[in-house]
This record gives structure tokens, sequence and C-alpha cells, in this order.
């Protein structure tokens, strides 16, 4: 079902009545280097209870997204190859083709854009420059901060 809100503003230069993806996205996050062993990258995941993380040049340029999901192929290949999974780099394993999203949208904008996708976590861009990442329990905490007059 796609539903779109209404807004409860009357002039369009009047400011959002929902704040912006940039209060509650992550600023702190754990990223990859492409040239990193895809190895000690899976070993990140597991200990630090993530199921993915931006991956990023030397530039700070998001290059790419390495998740749980592109880990799995590494077993699957390994097994139908016969390969250690401890062959390769983060680069050639992660996700080239990422779909970013812009600081400037708000957690309602975000929450249907999670609705209808099965990511897990956006990355979140300036100039081609990684600035943070909005997940989904980013916006069930903002949703629980809004009143439910306001949600």
């Amino acid at each position: 079902m796609n539903f779109t809100p209404k807004r409860l503003i009357e002039d369009p230069h009047d400011v959002k009545p929902y704040p912006s993806v940039e209060k509650y996205m992550t600023k702190k996050l754990i990223v990859f280097k492409p040239e990193q062993n895809i190895e000690e990258a899976m070993q990140v995941l597991v200990e630090e209870k993530i199921s993915g993380a931006p991956v990023v040049n030397e530039s700070g340029d998001l290059v790419g997204m390495l998740s749980e999901k592109d880990c799995l192929h590494i077993i699957l290949e390994s097994r139908y190859l016969n390969y250690p999974a401890s062959q390769g780099l983060v680069q050639d394993y992660m996700t080239k083709a990422v779909t970013t999203i812009s600081s400037d949208k708000d957690v309602v904008e975000v929450a249907m854009i999670f609705e209808n996708s099965s990511f897990r976590r956006y990355p979140i861009v300036k100039g081609g420059k990684l600035i943070g990442q909005v997940s989904r329990r980013d916006i069930l905490r903002a949703a629980c901060d809004l009143q439910s007059t306001t949600w």
C-alpha cells in the first residue's frame, strides 16, 4: 500500500513540519576501505553486531556498501569453487551501485522510502562525501520522539 502523508503547511516556504533525517542519522560510522581484506571486514560485522557498513575511498567518497548478504555470497562462492573464504578484498564483494539519501529529507519521507524497499540502511552524502547513515531504527527513534499529533 502506497501512501503519501498530507502536509499541514499552507505556505510552501514554511519550515517542514517533520524534522530532517540529519537530526537522527548516525554520524560516527564504522566504514570499510575497498582494499581491506574481506575476512577482516566480516569479522568487524560480527564483532560490532552490525548488518552492513559503507565503503569509502581515501578521499572519503562513498564507493560502495558491504552487507551481510554480500558476505553470504563469499561463503557460497568459496564452497562452490573450493576457495578459502578469506580470499579477496572488500571491493570484490561490495555493492557498488548504492542508493543514497540527502540530508534534507524529512523523517516521514525516509520512512516511506524504507517502507518501499528491502534496505535496512541508507548512506547520507553531501557533495559526494559520506556524512552519515540512516537506518530503520533511526526512523523508529524519530517516531518515538515526535508526539502522535505531529507524526
